[in-house]
């Protein structure tokens, strides 16, 4: 547990992937700690807690999930038993951790997904397949208490972040901004289109970008990396590289249809791991679909699949 500026502590949990880790925030206040995001439930997830909760003076009054991403919420039924404190998450999130967590469906969904915008049967078996190997390590709290953006919690307000997850919130308090995975750097957040997601995350995730802009944090606490000194400037930054990835997305179509999973390999290129093509092809399609609904590109759908081509 790392001792940060205002009292702040962070804790840096372990993932089996990229980028190999991820951080929770511990934030002080009157009435206790609030422990934002709880990482991945891999075996040793609450022995890890224990350890950290232990040097902890005094105790947990509450536990933000700031959205359903198996590295963020995976541990939270456990850190909610060991500190009897309740767990707060973004009601719409809630809803779609419950959806894709909650039940043996989500795996043949996400197939059919694939499969209909090109992803062949083999790679597909592939992909579900990394996905699955989370769904062990995932222990969400079941009806936590529900927020909606602009709520107080323990003097922070909560802030929408859509984009990387529809329901996504993040904590503002004197400038201090408890991201998520909102802003990274220097690695970019991934902004899918995914089934029953919202239709265009990508615009979501802009206009979010932009609203965290006005805000004018001056420092954030991102889900990876380290401390963001200047979250104005990533944001900008964030947004010149969607603008970057949306020409290309629109320079790699022709008047031959083409699928997502086939414009991802000119977006994200060849050499790409099972887990990583996954988030590839939903990118691929996050940046399609914009451009689709801006005018900028062309979508065919039929019982073959669906396929997009230049405007």
């Amino acid at each position: 547990m790392d001792e940060l500026a205002g009292g702040i502590r962070r804790v840096t949990l372990p993932l089996p992937q990229r980028p190999g880790h991820v951080h929770a925030y511990v934030l002080p206040g009157d009435d206790g700690w609030t422990v934002v995001d709880t990482g991945l439930g891999l075996p040793d997830a609450r022995e890890r807690w224990t350890a950290e909760l232990d040097g902890l003076p005094g105790a947990v009054a509450r536990i933000f999930v700031t959205h359903f991403h198996p590295d963020h919420v995976g541990a939270a039924a456990d850190v909610a038993a060991l500190t009897d404190a309740p767990v707060l998450q973004g009601a719409l999130d809630y809803e779609q951790c419950r959806l894709v967590w909650g039940g043996e469906e989500w795996s043949a969904v996400l197939a059919e997904w694939f499969g209909r915008h090109g992803v062949p049967a083999d790679v597909t078996d592939e992909l579900i397949g990394q996905g699955a190997l989370y769904r062990p390590f995932i222990r969400f709290q079941h009806d936590p208490v529900p927020l909606e953006a602009g709520d107080d919690v323990d003097g922070w307000r909560t802030v929408a972040a859509p984009g990387h997850a529809d329901g996504q919130l993040m904590l503002l308090r004197d400038g201090v901004l408890a991201a998520g995975d909102h802003l990274l750097d220097p690695i970019t957040p991934t902004v899918g289109l995914w089934p029953e997601s919202r239709p265009d995350p990508l615009a979501d995730y802009v206009a979010a970008l932009e609203a965290t802009i006005a805000l004018e944090p001056t420092l954030a606490l991102p889900g990876h990396g380290e401390p963001i000194e200047d979250p104005v400037g990533r944001a900008y930054a964030l947004l010149d590289h969607h603008r970057e990835r949306l020409s290309r997305t629109a320079a790699a179509l022709g008047d031959d249809p083409s699928t997502a999973y086939a414009v991802s390999f000119a977006l994200f290129g060849d050499d790409l791991k099972p887990a990583a093509r996954r988030f590839a092809v939903a990118e691929t399609l996050s940046h399609l679909e914009h451009l689709v609904l801006q005018g900028g590109a062309g979508r065919r759908e039929s019982d073959g699949g669906v396929t997009y081509t230049s405007a």
